[in-house]
């Protein structure tokens, strides 16, 4: 993990952290329309059978600590829907993908609908892939696109959905010469897609990427190519996919010295630079732009959790409480074909705690995000989110 919160550059501490994007997400709907298509029927004056698959079971205190809070948010979702009826059955995982596999099978042949969960990409991707002949969908709380299609979909956010947000607000903002900094792991490799697809999207310029290897000799030795090819491409803004955990701090403190201000160049980020809050000290950082969701929406679902359950959610909780309002709105349609693929993927979407989302044919999302910038250490938000898909431009 890297530690760059001081003056003085510290040593790197062991271990360090993947990136991660995580976010909670309540939900009401949208009008539903083009319902139909790819996936069972229903009968919606019948309470409707929802499996519900979380990591318990994997004798492991975090695990069971999520499972929880992933049921509980489902529950509080239930009781929240208005004249729909869902029979709800949990399933543990134990977080592995072979119990993920057989926990899907077994709620299909109990009756259920549509599955909700699992957590991790490789269950996802088991589990959809056990069913899938069966037709039922299933909404996992994975960020991993690579798991996504066909019956499968990912509630968490993306990277290529952050990416196209800020590529195009600085496209809009004059800033279209963009220098991509990454990791040479999985989760830099994945960003630093993301971020060229959005670039070729948004019709702006990749003036090329340079990679670092993820530790702190890494990114000290990277430093020099950055700045080099950020002056001799003139590049106009630089993005960076690492996060506060990770390379984030250290380049905030070391590109500054090397003469790479963000005076002189945009600074962007893929990940949320206000967790922790001490993020936005850095120096190196004011004035730079990272994108966040709806922070108040989320403070809402928080408070609504807390009051129910004595205790705050896991940061993923909401997806849960996500899955089961969305489920619990298409269901009020009265339509048999509430659950298919057609209407899980109508284009006005759901209205969440964390902003507007919706769910793309190929398994993907789209979650509505605000702009924000660095300034004076605090996070001032200068582009709202959009609240609605209408002109929002996703």
């Amino acid at each position: 993990m890297f530690s760059v919160f001081s003056k003085s550059r510290r040593a790197l501490i062991n271990g360090f952290a993947a990136l991660s994007l995580t976010a909670a997400a309540a939900c009401q709907p949208f009008a539903t329309a083009g319902i139909g298509g790819g996936g069972p029927k229903i009968d919606t004056s019948k309470p409707v059978q929802v499996a519900l698959l979380v990591p318990g079971g994997s004798g492991r205190a975090s695990d069971e600590a999520l499972a929880a809070s992933l049921e509980n948010a489902a529950r509080l979702a239930i009781s929240e829907l208005d004249g729909v009826k869902i029979d709800m059955r949990v399933y543990n995982t134990a977080g592995n993908a072979a119990q993920a596999s057989n926990a899907a099978a077994t709620a299909v042949n109990d009756g259920a609908k549509i599955i909700l969960g699992p957590v991790f990409s490789e269950a996802a991707a088991a589990a959809g892939a056990t069913v899938a002949a069966s037709g039922v969908n299933l909404l996992s709380f994975s960020n991993n696109t690579a798991v996504a299609g066909g019956n499968v979909f990912v509630l968490g956010p993306t990277f290529r959905n952050t990416a196209e947000r800020l590529v195009r607000f600085a496209k809009g903002k004059g800033k279209s010469k963009i220098l991509i900094v990454h990791a040479n792991n999985v989760a830099g490799i994945a960003g630093q897609t993301a971020i060229a697809q959005a670039i070729v999207k948004h019709q702006a310029v990749n003036v090329g990427s340079t990679p670092y290897n993820f530790s702190q000799d890494g990114v000290v030795g990277a430093v020099p190519s950055v700045r080099a090819a950020a002056q001799s491409t003139g590049a106009d803004a630089v993005m960076f996919t690492s996060d506060s955990a990770g390379a984030l701090p250290l380049f905030a403190q070391l590109l500054p010295e090397a003469g790479l201000s963000p005076s002189s160049i945009q600074y962007m980020g893929l990940t949320r630079w206000d967790i922790p809050a001490q993020t936005l000290t850095l120096p190196g950082l004011q004035g730079g732009w990272f994108a966040m969701p709806d922070t108040d929406m989320e403070a809402r679902f928080d408070a609504r959790y807390t009051a129910a359950y004595g205790d705050k959610p896991h940061p993923i909780a909401g997806l849960a409480f996500d899955g089961i309002a969305a489920i619990g709105a298409l269901v009020a349609s009265g339509n048999a074909n509430a659950l298919t693929a057609s209407a899980l993927t109508q284009n006005s979407g759901f209205q969440g705690t964390k902003g507007i989302f919706r769910l793309r044919p190929d398994g993907t999302n789209e979650r509505g995000l605000a702009v924000a910038q660095v300034r004076d250490n605090q996070v001032v938000i200068i582009d709202s989110a959009p609240r609605n898909f209408a002109g929002a431009g996703l």
